[in-house]
């Protein structure tokens, strides 16, 4: 089997992987970390978002080994090393921009991307750009509004 090596979370990581292997598999199951969610295995809900040098991507329609030499950012490392969390993870808190917690770890990282690639001035291009992500709770309201929030600290 190949060996994989990249840098997760910081930390540079190598492990033997079968070619066939998905991101979303290898993070749970190699890594054990288990913030990131599988949901559809088909790239639509975006529970498995995670950062490829600091870009979101659906993890499960990514290969392992595409990933070779690249910083891989899941849920786990956007927290700093003390345990405070990321202002956008505070939003999401602050503003109850969650209820069963399944889609939240990729919406925090699908939020952050948006926040340092995208335009989120105002709440029409906040939704349009989190379409790929599906919640099944909370009506989006309160998740607009943690975007919203965790943009101005951010920006801060």
């Amino acid at each position: 089997m190949p060996q994989l090596t990249l840098k997760v979370n910081g930390s540079e990581v190598t492990r033997e992987v079968a070619p066939q292997t998905l991101l979303v598999e290898f993070i749970r199951e190699t890594l054990e970390l288990t913030g990131t969610h599988s949901g559809c295995d088909t790239g639509q809900c975006g529970a498995c978002t995670v950062h490829l040098d600091g870009v979101a991507v659906k993890s499960c329609s990514t290969l392992a080994l595409q990933a070779a030499g690249r910083a891989l950012t899941t849920i786990e490392g956007v927290a700093a090393q003390d345990g405070t969390l990321h202002p956008m993870q505070a939003a999401f808190n602050q503003c109850h921009g969650l209820q069963c917690g399944f889609c939240t770890p990729g919406m925090v990282m699908s939020a952050i991307d948006l926040v340092q690639h995208h335009d989120c001035s105002s709440e029409g291009k906040i939704r349009e750009a989190l379409e790929g992500n599906f919640c099944r709770c909370t009506g989006y309201q309160n998740i607009v509004k943690a975007v919203q929030q965790g943009a101005a600290a951010m920006a801060a």
